[in-house]
């Protein structure tokens, strides 16, 4: 019998999900890690043996991981920083989580949410149509609520969220690490007003602000990895660096936390000694 693989995307911003899976992979085996991720490893292999089935994957793959391999320190530090603000969300009484560009994030499985979270993910088709095999066959289960919703973000996500129980009337932490960076501006803006739309009072949202130039290494390398397009002239992406200007004018406040403040307690040699890095947080006012 042949044995088959779900299918992977080997694409686009798709791709950079598997990076990430692979730098959590790496961190949950540490004796120090900074989190648990049991179904990383469960990615990155199924991910690898897709690989070896194409014409130039194994070179692809070991491309790949090299440059999860830089990316690793700041990432999977970036990984923490995120599931902390989850879990101060959760504590304050939040219920709804909304991850935009889920990737193969697993934190509805991982963290120990509980039963009255519910955990809106929403991604490309392709990107769930390699995730979820992989989940069901490890037959993975979550306390929480979780809802999948496979749509690509410049489509109108707005509505799938509210056929799939989200309550606009409830406070909601919006979890965005990385995808509007890779939508065109104009796209990036649209979500972000559509989700400022959809936030009740005491909503909450992270906006990162890394100044870093993508033409060097290892931005430029990843650069080639998920853009078909390499050489051509490219529109505006992300939301800008009035991004937190355009919150305070639309109903957030915004406080910023800068990079060195929030991982000097994770010991790790990570620190950047910039005071312009780090994330805007953005509350949803009255």
């Amino acid at each position: 019998m042949t044995e088959t693989h779900p299918k992977l995307p080997m694409a686009g911003v798709a791709l950079t999900a598997v990076g990430v899976a692979v730098i959590r992979a790496k961190e949950s085996v540490r004796t120090d890690r900074l989190y648990d991720d049991p179904f990383a490893q469960l990615f990155v292999d199924a991910a690898r043996r897709a690989y070896r089935e194409i014409d130039g994957g194994i070179e692809r793959w070991a491309r790949l991981e090299e440059v999860a391999d830089m990316f690793f320190e700041g990432r999977t530090v970036g990984v923490r920083l995120v599931d902390d603000r989850v879990a101060e969300a959760v504590e304050q009484g939040i219920r709804q989580i909304v991850l935009i560009g889920a990737g193969l994030d697993t934190r509805a499985f991982r963290m120990d949410l509980p039963a009255d979270v519910r955990v809106f993910e929403i991604d490309l088709p392709e990107l769930f149509a390699f995730k979820e095999p992989v989940l069901a066959a490890a037959h993975a289960k979550t306390r929480c609520g979780r809802a999948v919703l496979a749509i690509d973000l410049r489509e109108d996500w707005a509505k799938l969220l509210g056929e799939h129980g989200f309550r606009p009337d409830l406070p909601t932490h919006w979890v965005d690490e990385g995808v509007l960076g890779y939508l065109t501006h104009e796209h990036a803006m649209h979500v972000v007003t559509t989700l400022t739309g959809l936030s009740a009072p005491g909503s909450r949202f992270g906006v990162s602000r890394f100044a870093v130039d993508e033409n060097a290494r290892p931005y430029a390398e990843l650069k080639r990895l998920v853009r078909a397009d390499e050489g051509a002239d490219r529109p505006r992406t992300g939301l800008g660096a009035d991004a937190r200007t355009w919150l305070d004018e639309h109903g957030w406040r915004t406080e910023f936390r800068s990079w060195d403040d929030m991982v000097a307690t994770l010991d790790r040699p990570v620190a950047l000694h910039d005071p312009d890095i780090g994330v805007v947080i953005a509350v949803r006012e009255p």
